[in-house]
């Protein structure tokens, strides 16, 4: 990797439908308010992507103007991670779920899973991923 390279920051959780999809939200946003265009890429994933991002994240995610309902939960491939200078992990194991080989660093956040939560915990899930994503940019800024 090259001085001119750009970090790449991987958020993966297991179906890529909650708490990842907030994380990539998040810092898709942090990206575009930070000028970091051509300095941060980003990717998501799941290792078993659902169908559809979980409505209860969408209705949490509309609740503070941040539209998510176009996105589709994806694979994430051991090349993307491998990639990736940090792979963010949203509470599932590293080591029994997430895929293991990425070339960076790794970080779990052990968030609880949005999926079938009522609005209040979403919310709650949804703004601890907004304060991380927000201290994950300060250090790389």
């Amino acid at each position: 990797m090259t001085e001119s390279d750009p970090t790449t920051v991987a958020f993966v959780c297991v179906q890529n439908a909650g708490r990842s999809q907030m994380a990539y939200a998040f810092a898709r946003r942090e990206l575009d308010a930070g000028g970091l265009e051509g300095d941060v890429s980003l990717v998501t994933g799941g290792t078993r992507p659902a169908d559809e991002v979980h409505p209860e994240v969408v209705a949490a995610m509309e609740e503070i103007g941040i539209d998510v309902s176009d996105r589709t939960p994806r694979e994430v491939t051991v090349e993307e991670l491998r990639r990736s200078d940090l792979v963010v992990t949203m509470g599932c194991s590293a080591d029994d779920v997430c895929p293991a080989g990425w070339g960076g660093e790794n970080r779990d956040w052990d968030l609880d899973d949005p999926d079938g939560r009522p609005p209040a915990a979403v919310a709650a899930i949804r703004d601890e991923i907004r304060r991380r994503v927000a201290q994950l940019f300060d250090e790389l800024a």
